[in-house]
């Protein structure tokens, strides 16, 4: 299995981001999806999770309101458009094969990626 994140950068507080996540080596389709980040000094933190057939959607009580996952199964692809950013967003940001319920999500088949940096300056 094979995670790739890519799409974050350094930007302003107040901007945008959009990350993405390839994935390969699992049957998609069959796997609800997860980011978590995880910043300098702190544990892994779950950020928003989609159901295998983007039908339903959770979100961590930070990031409520100003992100937003979505996924193409036909890419093999999940999503997470990132507004309002606050410099506490700073963090890497990973994508997971995800099992769980409301806030409650964690990583299914252990297999994290390479991640992305998010950093946003105030």
């Amino acid at each position: 299995v094979q995670l790739q994140a890519s799409g974050g950068g350094l930007v302003q507080a107040g901007g945008s981001l959009r990350l993405s996540c390839v994935a390969s080596g699992l049957t998609f389709r069959n796997y609800a999806m997860g980011w978590f980040r995880q910043a300098p000094g702190k544990e892994r933190e779950f950020v928003a999770a989609i159901t295998w057939g983007g039908g339903r959607t959770y979100y961590g009580d930070s990031v409520k309101g100003r992100f937003t996952i979505s996924r193409d199964n036909a890419k093999n692809t999940v999503y997470l458009q990132m507004d309002s950013l606050k410099p506490e967003d700073t963090a890497v940001y990973y994508c997971a094969a995800v099992t769980g319920t409301s806030n409650k999500w964690r990583n299914v088949l252990n297999t994290w990626g390479q991640g992305t940096q998010v950093t946003v300056s105030s």
